[in-house]
């Protein structure tokens, strides 16, 4: 299992609580965070079986799904349906996930 992968599936995993309560405040965040947080996944994975710009832009993909989550947690935060600091775990881990992808891409591209 490459980095992005171990880290995008241990992404999930911290998340996972996270999408439990805010599901019980506002079900179309928490559905939106759980969808983003599995595309990065799943795009990371597609991307193993790709090559040249086709494997670069699935990447970027992920990438940018990895941003919506970080966003999707910010907004969680900002309407008060979890607080900060319950967040900073898996928004840490978003955002070195997000590094390591566009570290990636740019060693790609």
């Amino acid at each position: 299992m490459t980095l992005t992968e171990r880290l995008s599936i241990d992404l999930i995993h911290q998340l996972r609580p996270v999408v439990a309560a805010v599901r019980d405040r506002r079900a179309a965040l928490a559905d939106q965070l759980e969808r983003a947080t599995t595309s990065v996944a799943l795009n990371i994975a597609e991307a193993g079986g790709r090559s040249g710009r086709d494997r670069v832009r699935v990447l970027r993909i992920a990438a940018g799904e990895a941003r919506e989550v970080k966003a999707a947690l910010a907004v969680t935060a900002a309407w008060g349906y979890l607080p900060a600091a319950e967040l900073a775990p898996a928004l840490r881990l978003a955002d070195r996930l997000g590094g390591v992808l566009h570290g990636l891409i740019a060693k790609l591209a």
